[in-house]
């Protein structure tokens, strides 16, 4: 591969980690080209992008991308394959469904909205993890619920206030 072309993936890798936000490494080596084949086709259904780079060059679009973490650095030794998501703990639910079909794919590290994550055992808490649209609902649940309770009592106050005015309207 021409050194034009490496530069041209390393660009387009790094774009990518701006747009999503989100990525995940994970090591999926050792794994048969069905597996394989497999895994793309579920993340092609669960919306996420996969792509096998050579490790050099995810560490160039890492730090192209503004990602200079050592942590996430360190992780890249053997076979990585990078997943993309608009969601961040989409991968992570991926992963752990398809380890119960086997003991691979193996999570490197995760990068979530400039949070980084490293090993195999952040797989639950990236799982866990709400994404932004989760957290949103929970915020306007959470906001929604005094002013129900507000209007509640008001409407209820109201009547009660209007047939107290009733009640003396009647005895005067």
């Amino acid at each position: 591969m021409r050194k034009e072309e490496k530069q041209e993936i390393v660009l387009a890798l790094a774009e990518q980690i701006k747009s999503y936000g989100n990525f995940y490494i994970a090591d999926t080596a050792d794994l048969s080209v069905e597996k394989v084949n497999g895994i793309r086709r579920k993340c092609f259904e669960s919306g996420i992008e996969i792509k096998v780079v050579k490790n050099s060059l995810i560490k160039k679009a890492l730090i192209e991308a503004g990602v200079d973490s050592e942590e996430i650095f360190g992780t890249l030794k053997g076979a990585s394959t990078l997943m993309f998501s608009e969601v961040g703990n989409a991968p992570a639910k991926l992963i752990k469904q398809l380890r119960k079909e086997g003991d691979k794919p193996l999570l490197k590290a995760a990068y979530i909205d400039s949070a980084a994550f490293v090993g195999d055992g952040q797989l639950n808490a990236l799982v866990n993890l709400k994404s932004k649209n989760e957290l949103i609902a929970d915020v306007i649940a959470l906001l929604e619920s005094p002013a129900k309770n507000v209007i509640s009592a008001l409407q209820s106050g109201g009547n009660t206030i209007s047939g107290l005015v009733k009640a003396l309207e009647e005895r005067g």
